[in-house]
């Protein structure tokens, strides 16, 4: 199922929530008929909860279905919510917003350059992935440029031609560029996808969700 959503009134989704093939997160004050939408659109199960007391959760969490690595100032109340779901790890170092930091599918992460290896060892053995260092577009905020399900990669459309046969080469599936939002090249900023569907920013236009349907499969 896709689904165009809002949460009160912002169209920038992907900052506030986090998604797994399994469970999506999002903040305690999304209003009810939000939280079902988002559930069903995604075939997953919703909970709310804060991480470090901030609803930026999709600045703060990346996921997969083995685990969650989330920024360490993460309350040992609120990391008890996400452990019923899976495991989960303080993201140690100086780089502390994990979820613009990783790129994560099932299989495969690519994270911030200067991922420090305490850093990668977490994400590698929380996440159970291979965790390779990149860009895209440039961007050192890897999280946020792009976002990646077991079905394909959809990344900023500024990425270059190098930067794309990289993140092919290591997820081994489509990967293709597009925008959200009317235009924002920050694809995980408004976008909650996995193999089952995805929830997109309501400012997203026709042709954007078409790319999106595309390089997702879920046409």
């Amino acid at each position: 199922m896709i689904r165009r959503l809002s949460f009160n009134g912002n169209p920038v989704i992907g900052v506030f929530a986090a998604n797994t093939e399994d469970v999506v997160i999002l903040p305690p004050d999304i209003p009810d008929g939000t939280f079902q939408k988002v559930s069903d659109a995604l075939g997953v199960e919703a909970v709310r909860t804060f991480i470090g007391e901030s609803s930026v959760l999709g600045a703060l969490i990346a996921g997969n279905s083995h685990g969650f690595v989330t920024s360490p100032y993460a309350l040992k109340e609120e990391i008890e919510v996400l452990k019923k779901y899976a495991p989960v790890a303080r993201l140690p170092g100086k780089l502390t917003s994990a979820g613009n930091l990783i790129l994560a599918n099932d299989s495969v992460a690519v994270v911030h350059p200067f991922m420090g290896k305490r850093a990668i060892d977490v994400i590698k053995n929380t996440l159970q992935v291979d965790v390779h260092k990149g860009t895209i577009a440039h961007l050192k905020t890897v999280g946020m440029a792009a976002v990646a399900t077991n079905k394909g990669v959809l990344v900023h459309p500024k990425a270059s031609t190098s930067e794309l046969e990289f993140l092919e080469d290591v997820f081994g599936l489509p990967v293709d560029i597009g925008t959200v939002n009317c235009g924002s090249g920050l694809i995980g900023s408004a976008l909650l996808a996995n193999s089952k569907g995805c929830v997109i920013g309501s400012q997203t236009t026709g042709p954007e969700l078409g790319r999106i349907e595309d390089t997702l499969s879920f046409g």
